[in-house]
């Protein structure tokens, strides 16, 4: 399962190398939620021809003559250039246009030629390219000014667009445009390059497309390939016609009475053209404006893949408890440097980066918390029967002490049989016989439990316990020696119970020895079991064998004598089968 992010990893990032809609759009809510709006510089005011004013005027279109009269009106009131964001594409009825375009020329004026796919487009300006000439955004065509307006030498025009993003919103205005006889200017910037009396405009690209736009005597613009700057929405002053308060600062002028100008949806509602052109001018004087990199989308490739690849080998590592606190930091570090970027005006997303990085830790913990619950299952099934409910808990709370698939260990190993077993079965009904070896059994499994032994097997009458294994126990030799004295006082007790019913007494012998073996999980592909293999555990068996013999219910091996703290007594070494040379034993006498 741990292979599973080979098939997570892609799916996460086809949104991001597909720009799919609903990234693109969480990428840009994200920008409007973060991106900070600055104060508004001084030298903008936005006049406002409101529905009051069409009323009192007599309705819409106003005469050219009376716009003469505003535009000398707002001269004698210092406005140091005006901006009409309204087309006049046709001469006025009433015949003011010849004292309309004298105002113009009193004071710098733009004119705004307002973008609509007609095929006509608006005459270049000079530029400058460094680099080649590749990218832009194309203009599908204007609706002129008439010409007896536009011929002042202060008299400008530049194009009102207002293209949306995805979620139909604008945010991203091209401060040039690109026609089929060279660049032309949007509205705004226009407005710039009139008020600093620029001739050019200096364009440098790269191999992607746009990179800056500068207007000669204001800083260099970052853009994006198409030469669009993200727009921020500032607050710039409002005025009127009763109020005119506009001294100093170049004046926008637009319609806002209802069902004359057409309103554009914005992140921060639906705005008017001149209020839109506006905050363009804005932004292109805002130090350090938001803008979205050529870079970003490599940025936050790289992002999703380093950081999702390291929340999946952290938690894979490290575990669940830890591996999850250690996600939630790499989170938290993402969500800063998101909110910090754009604070910067380094407009780089990382929220799919941060979705994703979410969907990795939940799958993550998933997959991971369904294999601890599998293993935690495996080891109750494999030991409930076998260890104290204590050790088996431990076990299914740390499965790291349980190394499956066999590892060399020093434990002690105990033996037990029933002696005349044959002769037993063959005196008592075989209801009778089961009733006592798992009366006997029983007596034995208890000791070993209350001793932290593990049962490893049952044989018949035989039963083998393992000391040290699965889990650390420490002395264990004297762990299974105080098992053994326990057994035997066990068996006391139910040959008691047995005489009582009638039913005849048993006696079992004891074999004990310490050593290393092969310890774990072992059988088939289809069935195994966990269990001990080696010499230390064969002679703990022949040990038992030869109580019998020996004359004695328990009988110790040299190791684990050595390692006890209990006063063993020697016995006469005994010669057993697999053994060439004959071994110390000992057994345990009460004084």
């Amino acid at each position: 399962m741990k292979k599973l992010i080979f098939i997570l990893m892609p799916i996460l990032l086809l949104p991001l190398l597909f720009n799919s809609t609903a990234t693109e759009i969480l990428k840009l809510k994200v920008f409007d939620t973060f991106v900070e709006i600055p104060e508004p510089s001084p030298y903008f005011t936005i006049l406002n021809i409101t529905e009051k004013d069409i009323e009192k005027e007599g309705g819409y279109p106003l005469p050219r003559q009376r716009l003469a009269e505003i535009q000398i009106e707002l001269i004698n009131k210092g406005a140091i250039g005006v901006g009409w964001v309204v087309s006049f594409p046709q001469a006025d009825r009433m015949g003011g246009d010849e004292a309309f375009a004298e105002t113009l020329n009193y004071i710098p004026s733009v004119l705004a030629t307002f973008e609509t796919p007609n095929g006509i487009f608006p005459e270049t300006t000079g530029t400058v390219i460094l680099g080649e000439d590749v990218g832009g955004y194309y203009s599908k065509g204007v609706v002129k000014n008439i010409d007896v307006l536009t011929k002042g030498a202060f008299v400008f025009e530049g194009v009102s667009s207002a293209p949306a993003d995805v979620d139909n919103l604008v945010r991203r205005l091209p401060l040039l445009m690109r026609t089929p006889d060279g660049w032309t200017p949007s509205f705004g910037t226009q407005v710039l390059k009139t008020l600093v009396d620029a001739k050019t405009y200096v364009i440098k690209t790269n191999a992607n497309g746009l990179e800056e736009i500068r207007v000669k005597g204001l800083p260099s613009v970052p853009v994006d390939n198409l030469g669009r700057k993200w727009i921020s929405w500032v607050d710039t002053p409002q005025t009127d016609l009763q109020e005119m308060n506009v001294e100093g600062r170049f004046v926008f002028i637009g319609i806002t009475a209802a069902g004359v100008m057409p309103q554009v949806a914005t992140p921060v509602g639906l705005l008017e053209p001149h209020k839109i052109q506006a905050a363009l001018s804005e932004s292109i004087l805002i130090e350090k404006s938001p803008y979205i990199p050529d870079y970003s989308l490599s940025v936050e490739i790289l992002s999703l893949a380093l950081s999702v690849s390291l929340i999946w080998a952290i938690i894979n590592y490290f575990g669940i408890t830890w591996g999850v606190l250690l996600s939630l930091l790499i989170l938290s570090f993402t969500s800063f440097l998101a909110v910090y970027l754009i604070r910067l005006g380094v407009l780089i997303d990382l929220s799919w980066t941060l979705i994703s990085q979410v969907l990795t830790l939940t799958v993550a913990f998933y997959v991971n918390y369904r294999e601890q619950y599998k293993l935690r299952q495996q080891i109750k099934k494999q030991f409930e029967h076998y260890l104290d409910p204590r050790q088996v808990k431990k076990l299914q709370d740390n499965p790291e002490l349980l190394k499956l698939g066999g590892e060399k260990r020093y434990a002690t190993f105990l033996f037990t049989d029933v002696r005349g077993f044959t002769s037993l079965s063959e005196s008592v009904e075989p209801e009778q016989v089961t009733y006592i070896m798992n009366k006997a059994l029983t007596a034995q499994q208890s000791a070993v439990q209350k001793y932290e032994g593990m049962v490893d097997k049952y044989i018949g009458d035989a039963m083998m316990a393992i000391f040290n294994a699965p889990i650390d126990l420490k002395n264990h030799e004297d762990k299974a020696i105080e098992c053994a004295l326990e057994i035997q006082n066990n068996m006391i007790q139910l040959n008691i119970e047995l005489v009582k019913e009638g039913l005849p007494s048993i006696a079992i012998g004891i074999g004990i020895n310490s050593g290393e073996a092969i310890i774990g999980n072992m059988g088939s592909d289809q069935r195994f079991d966990y269990t001990a293999i080696g010499d230390a555990v064969n002679t703990a068996a022949r040990l038992e064998s030869s109580t019998k013999e020996v004359g004695k219910d328990l009988i110790i091996g040299q190791n684990t004598k050595q390692k006890s703290k209990f006063k063993l007594k020697l016995l006469k070494p005994i010669k057993v089968k697999g053994k060439a040379k004959a071994l110390e034993i000992y057994t345990y006498e009460e004084n």
